[in-house]
This record gives C-alpha cells, sequence and structure tokens, in this order.
C-alpha cells in the first residue's frame, strides 16, 4: 500500500459509507476495491470513517494504491475498535459521532453508499433526510450490489404510497447496480447542480465568479 501524505488534497472529494466487515458476499469487497481504484485514477478523493477494517479499509486501502487521497475522520473511542488507518494522507480524530459526521459532510461533495450495517444505513438516512429538508443539494448514490439495498428502496417505496413521502419532501437519491460508471455520473451530476445554482444566482441579480472574472 502506498503512502501519498505529501500530495495534495483533490478538488473533489466523495464519502463513502460501508462496513466495517466485509459481509458474506464477495461481490462486496470486489465493489469496494473497483471503486477506490476508478476514483483515485479519476483524482477523486475518499473521505470514509477512517478503520482498516472490512469494506471500509479495503476502499481506503485501495484509493492509496492507486496513489489517490484518503481522509479518514473517525471519533476516538473507535480507534481501537476499528483499527484507525494510519497510512492515510489526512488523519482527523474527532471527540464524538455527531462531530465525525459534521466533518465528513463538510469534507465531501457527494455520498456513495456501498453495503454496510445499521451505521452505515443511519449515516446514508442522515443525509437523505438533510437533502429532504433542502440543507444541501449533494449527490447521493447506492451502490447496490447485487440488489444488496433493494430491500431499503422497497420501504422508500412504501413509505411514499403511504404518503409519509410526499411531493415536495421527495428523497433525491440514484441507484446504480455498479461501480463501473459511479464516478462519471456522480460527476455529471456535480456539474448539473452548480450549473443549476448559477443560473439561480443570475435570475437572483447575485454576480458568478465566472461574471467577476469576465468583468475585471
Amino acid at each position: 500500500m502506498k503512502n501519498g501524505k505529501s500530495r495534495s488534497k483533490p478538488k473533489i472529494n466523495f464519502c463513502v459509507f460501508c462496513g466495517s466487515g466485509e459481509g458474506k458476499n464477495p461481490k462486496y469487497a470486489k465493489a469496494a476495491e473497483k471503486l477506490g481504484a476508478k476514483m483515485a485514477k479519476a483524482d477523486i478523493g475518499l473521505v470514509y470513517g477512517g478503520g482498516s477494517l472490512g469494506l471500509m479499509g479495503i476502499t481506503a486501502k485501495s484509493v492509496l494504491d492507486n496513489n489517490g487521497y484518503v481522509t479518514g475522520i473517525i471519533p476516538e473511542f473507535l480507534g481501537d475498535r476499528e483499527m484507525m488507518l494510519q497510512d492515510v494522507n489526512e488523519l482527523i480524530v474527532t471527540k464524538d459521532m455527531h462531530e465525525r459526521k459534521g466533518l465528513m459532510f463538510k469534507h465531501s461533495d457527494a455520498f456513495i453508499a456501498l453495503p454496510g450495517g445499521v451505521g452505515t444505513l443511519e449515516e446514508l438516512v442522515e443525509q437523505l433526510t438533510w437533502s429532504q429538508l433542502g440543507q444541501h443539494k449533494k449527490p447521493i448514490y447506492l451502490a447496490d450490489i447485487d440488489s444488496f439495498w433493494d430491500p431499503l428502496i422497497d420501504l422508500v417505496n412504501h413509505m411514499r404510497e403511504e404518503r409519509f413521502i410526499r411531493p415536495g419532501l421527495e428523497l433525491n437519491y440514484k441507484v446504480l447496480k455498479s461501480v463501473d460508471r459511479m464516478v462519471p455520473s456522480i460527476l455529471s451530476q456535480i456539474e448539473k447542480i452548480k450549473t443549476q445554482e448559477k443560473r439561480q444566482d443570475k435570475r437572483k441579480g447575485k454576480r458568478t465568479p465566472d461574471d467577476i472574472i469576465a468583468n475585471f
């Protein structure tokens, strides 16, 4: 595993939520490894939970093995339990889970959920909720490897049918069955969001950075 602590942080960073275990299906680990490699080769930084075990460790090590940049964010009490990965480019140790999640959000431009347990689910649902309530527009993707997330998708559809998810409070996420097109799809989504925000700023009479440069 390469250690690239001296390299600069990429402009775009994806937060990956995933299990501290590998799960019983070997496809999960293969997907984590492939995603890490694709992110690194596209110069996309990884923001993740800081551990060296399970899918978390596989994803991070794959990014590092391909000369990518990894930011690990882990609360102090989980340092030993999840065996924090010391070889990351940037390691942030927080006082608790709340600070950890806040920093993961701050350092990330998009979110990907690989298979995982209740911790992964909790992190994913929090971002879905924040997005639903208009607190951010960052892309959220489910890596539905071998239909892992299908039960959650069914539950969301059930909530919609029962009118607990109503027009104006839709959940904004995309589902991909593999990680092959994950990186370009998210980058395209980020670009669309930036374009929409520029148009909104112009309608409101705000000067965008491009306008300022053009008029300088």
